[in-house]
């Protein structure tokens, strides 16, 4: 952000078109700490961080906090709904392929499909097809849970292929072990082993790639809700990206690793759940 042509202390006041006066400038650099070096600036930005103070936007004239707090809402429902249309999609088509040649290959095609390509260009397909020709949908904005529907689907669709194969993967090598050949001998049906038995023992490898799939849904978010003009904090971000309205753009980036990393320690807590011999080793 630093190395991007323009000045902070113009945008500011106002932009280019604003026309601020030499003595304007100075007086908003000294306000804002800006003569300062980029390396003293940054230990001050700690220093306030501690105090979960986030700072000023440039361009907006408020906290921080309080505009990622307003745009916060609809970004969780985007990434929530993503999330577990996402997982509840590869599980399925695990469920339905594992073991199965002819399913498996047919969805290896789909999956391979869906990884490929750009969440952009999935949003621009769907909207195509569910909200022009077909008019199921609403085209844009964030107006009720219908409008949610397409925007999910555009940042589900990447991850629930790489979750499938995963998940698939893992239900094969449990369908071969010994309790599978038990619970077939005891009478069990094979849906009840794929998705009682041996789903669980698949679990561990799809935990370890969440923190993947959050990665994945903080950077779609950003795209997709600009394809589909919703309001979050995808739009907050290029918003001050464009602006170069640094404590934005920072505030956002803090929020984010902080997210990922509270997710990932409670993946590592959750392993213990899933795998009981996780929890003899640490006994």
């Amino acid at each position: 952000m630093r190395l991007v042509p323009g000045d902070p202390a113009r945008i500011i006041a106002g932009g280019v078109q604003a026309n601020a006066t030499p003595q304007v400038l100075d007086a908003i650099r000294d306000q804002y700490g800006l003569r300062r070096p980029v390396a003293v600036q940054y230990v001050l930005f700690l220093g306030r961080l501690l105090r979960a103070d986030l700072g000023g936007s440039y361009q907006l004239g408020r906290p921080v906090s309080s505009v990622i707090g307003e745009q916060l809402g609809p970004t969780l429902a985007l990434a929530a709904g993503a999330a577990l249309l996402g997982f509840c999609l590869a599980v399925a088509l695990a469920l339905l392929t594992a073991g199965r040649p002819r399913a498996r290959a047919v969805s290896r095609v789909l999956e391979f499909c869906s990884i490929s390509t750009p969440n952009f260009w999935i949003g621009v397909l769907l909207l195509a097809v569910f909200s022009f020709r077909l008019r199921w949908f609403p085209v844009l904005g964030d107006d009720g849970p219908a409008a949610l529907v397409l925007p999910c689907a555009a940042l589900a669709l990447p991850i629930a292929g790489v979750l499938a194969q995963v998940t698939r993967e893992g239900l094969e090598r449990a369908l071969d072990q010994p309790f599978a050949l038990t619970a077939r001998s005891r009478g069990a049906t094979e849906h009840r082993i794929r998705a009682r038995h041996a789903l669980r023992h698949a679990a561990l490898p799809v935990l370890t790639l969440s923190g993947w799939v959050l990665g994945e849904l903080l950077a779609g978010t950003v795209v997709v809700e600009t394809v589909f003009a919703r309001q979050g904090l995808g739009h907050v971000v290029v918003a001050a990206v464009r602006g170069r309205d640094f404590p934005v753009v920072t505030g956002v980036v803090v929020l984010s690793a902080l997210t990922f990393s509270l997710i990932n320690i409670g993946l590592d807590l959750l392993y213990g759940l899933v795998d009981p011999r996780i929890r003899e080793a640490a006994a």
